[in-house]
């Protein structure tokens, strides 16, 4: 890890440079759920990473700026660090591509390389964006609650339960308090999170409590939601479960995560008000 750029002052680079890109095994943070390594996961899913400061030169010099979406495999072995990320894409500021395209396929193999599995990417027109517009999260709004909170109390699994006098149900629940802090540098990553499930009622109080005790916790983006989506596959059981978070941006890059066990429709990818 000491290899990592989280936390460092680094130059920020002014030529092409692939090696700037660190992977993280994704391995290390999932061991702690007890998923063994090369073990079959309990989820599928993607991380959906955004980036707003995509600039390059065209055949002829001429500066062109982009914004980009690059989607992850959540089976790949590797994530990648975020500042080495951000320093990568940067390296791209005085590059030379013929064409769109070309730009396209230069970072599908240097993110596919050490992600350790094909990445996909596109490249969007700022004016495209713009007119999708904003969309909140939609579901029940578990932040309504008037609740007593101990947020030192981290995020305790015993907190999540369901209704067993209920039948079945298929539910959306939203909170917009998720907190979490890097590992690296501790500075704060601020979220909204839906959690889509089909059985027993969740309890939402103790759901929410569960949410806002990782306002001290560090951990990457994506290993969160896959802890939130494990302790809530363990204590409540549902018959299908999707989790999926939207973080706020942090160096002109954000990483949405989303984790699910069927066939769930995976996300559209549309920017929340905090992004």
């Amino acid at each position: 890890m000491n290899s990592l750029q989280l936390g460092k002052s680094t130059p920020y680079p002014d030529q092409y440079d692939p090696n700037l890109l660190f992977p993280i095994q994704r391995s290390v943070n999932r061991a702690k759920l007890g998923i063994k390594e090369h073990a079959p996961l309990p989820f599928m899913g993607i991380d959906i990473w955004n980036a707003y400061e995509l600039s390059w030169l065209n055949a002829k010099g001429k500066p062109q700026i982009a914004l980009a979406e690059f989607q992850i495999p959540a089976d790949s072995p590797n994530m990648i660090e975020s500042k080495s990320f951000k320093l990568y894409l940067n390296s791209l500021n005085n590059s030379r591509f013929e064409n769109e395209d070309e730009l396209r396929q230069r970072l599908i193999a240097d993110l596919s390389k050490v992600a350790g599995s094909q990445i996909t990417t596109r490249i969007n027109p700022t004016d495209a964006i713009a007119k999708q517009g904003m969309e909140e999260m939609g579901g029940v709004l578990l932040d309504r609650l008037d609740i007593e909170v101990d947020c030192a109390a981290g995020a305790d699994p015993s907190l999540l339960g369901v209704n067993e006098s209920f039948s079945p149900v298929e539910q959306c629940l939203v909170s917009h308090l998720l907190k979490s802090n890097c590992p690296v540098t501790g500075q704060p990553d601020w979220a909204s999170v839906q959690i889509r499930y089909q059985g027993r009622p969740i309890l939402e109080e103790g759901l929410l409590r569960y949410l806002i005790g990782f306002r001290q916790l560090g951990e990457f983006h994506e290993h969160c939601v896959e802890t939130i989506f494990c302790d809530i596959k363990q204590q409540c059981k549902p018959e299908k479960l999707s989790v999926y978070a939207r973080y706020t941006r942090r160096g002109g890059l954000d990483i949405n995560p989303f984790r699910t066990d069927y066939n769930a429709v995976w996300p559209d990818n549309t920017r929340h008000a905090r992004q």
